[in-house]
């Protein structure tokens, strides 16, 4: 019965989200963090009801994939390229800062009863490198929640997690290799990242031909093959930017993203891909993300280095990434709700550590500190959104979530399938009549 016991961990997670969620919502607080807060409470830091297990794992990191993914559909290319100089500066700024942040942090911290020995300048650089990381499907989906994602802020904070992607790798190689890691230099690194360039231009240019040439050789009503075929293809260029070039997965499934929203099919790739996500995948995902939290070893002094590591984390990001977007021409407001969305650090961080872990770039001691850091600015990155949001006269409130609102959308899903089963099932029964009305509309020209 136990080898079962993943089902009722699932059902619990649901269950658990969705119940938070709407708490959440009651309150006026982005629904992300209801799904965040189950995490925390099921998981080993207060309940222990849950642990974070190798099948939730998985399933959490195809959540991510997916939402990225779905954030890559409802991108608007152009605005994307316009705000390319803008993402470029805000990601450049939100990396050195942090980095900066970080190490001298290490510098305070990693001594006495912290420190593990080894190279310590090394890992007071690796702390800062943890900083640097970004991870955006968080904001993505609390930008989602209040209909902010396809704006100039939207797009810039979407633009710059690409670039601060690449740039916190370049980070990671670079200490990794001091720290040991010889396996690959930092000239095969950029080489890689300028192949993953052209990779997902090519990817681009070919999917999105290939989509419009069998997209005329369909009719409407087998529409259905393009959520399958976008789907896969998000998986295979996730697997390929990880595998071949070393780029985290999310990243290429936000180009897969991108490449199928600028198609003619993107808005039904898009209604039939959310359902997958908001009815199993990202509540996982997120509610893992608060599982992964534990107070294990928690003493005063690992408790004050988390409570300054967190506004450190945030302080850091608010500040490079904003005068990034100041610098950039963004009003003071968009500056700020620029460099608050980048703050979150998400599972982007949690693999930073694990890799600093098997380098011994990263004490024992500060791995909790870093996964409090993690699901703090997790909560908090929403919620501060929430607030330098407030007043906008544009924003009327929040708008379905792709987490806990849209749950009641596979009602309307259904209803609109339902109708156009029924439409299918008319103009079969009634071909002579559709003739007519085609004749009628030639006619009509």
């Amino acid at each position: 019965m136990s080898s079962y016991k993943y089902l009722l961990d699932i059902a619990i997670i649901l269950l658990a989200t969705k119940a938070l969620g709407l708490v959440t919502r009651r309150i006026h607080l982005p629904q992300v963090v209801g799904a965040l807060l189950a995490g925390l409470l099921l998981g080993p830091a207060v309940l222990g009801l849950l642990t974070e297990t190798d099948f939730l794992s998985r399933l959490s990191e195809i959540g991510v994939i997916v939402i990225m993914f779905a954030a890559g559909l409802e991108t608007d290319l152009k605005e994307l390229v316009k705000n390319g100089k803008a993402g470029f500066l805000v990601a450049l700024l939100g990396v050195l800062i942090p980095l900066a942040g970080g190490t001298a942090f290490g510098f305070i911290f990693n001594r006495g009863e912290l420190a593990d020995g080894g190279n310590l300048l090394l890992q007071h650089i690796f702390l800062g490198t943890v900083l640097t990381a970004t991870s955006v499907s968080i904001t993505v989906e609390a930008l989602k929640e209040m209909g902010k994602l396809n704006t100039k802020v939207g797009s810039t904070i979407l633009a710059a997690a690409l670039i601060d992607d690449v740039l916190g790798l370049i980070c990671l190689t670079i200490v990794s290799s001091f720290g040991g890691d010889s396996s690959a230099g930092i000239g095969t690194v950029l080489l890689k990242i300028a192949l993953f360039l052209v990779f997902s231009v090519l990817v681009f240019i070919f999917l999105k031909k290939f989509v419009e040439w069998y997209s005329h050789r369909l009719s409407d009503r087998h529409l259905q093959r393009f959520p399958i075929l976008a789907f896969a293809c998000c998986l295979l260029v996730a697997f390929c930017a990880e595998r071949f070039f070393g780029v985290a997965d999310i990243t290429g499934a936000y180009v897969a993203g991108i490449t199928f929203g600028a198609t003619k099919q993107g808005d039904y790739i898009d209604s039939r891909v959310r359902p997958i996500s908001y009815m199993l995948l990202t509540p996982i995902f997120f509610a893992s993300v608060g599982m992964n939290a534990t107070l294990d070893g928690f003493g005063p002094t690992v408790i004050l280095a988390a409570v300054v590591f967190v506004i450190l984390a945030v302080l850091t990001k608010l500040l490079g990434c904003g005068i990034g977007a100041k610098l950039c021409g963004m009003s003071n407001k968009d500056a700020l709700r620029t460099g608050l969305g980048m703050a979150c650090r998400g599972e982007v961080a949690l693999i930073v550590t694990n890799k600093g872990k098997e380098l011994g770039l990263v004490p024992d001691a500060f791995v909790s500190v870093i996964i409090i850091m993690v699901v703090c600015t997790a909560i908090l990155t929403p919620v501060m959104l929430k607030l330098a949001y407030r007043g906008d006269e544009k924003n009327s409130g929040l708008l379905a979530s792709g987490l806990v609102d849209s749950y009641e959308t596979p009602d309307n899903l259904e209803k609109a399938d339902y109708h156009m089963l029924q439409m299918e099932k008319s103009l079969k029964h009634h071909s002579g009549e559709t003739s007519i009305l085609k004749f009628f509309h030639r006619d009509k020209k």
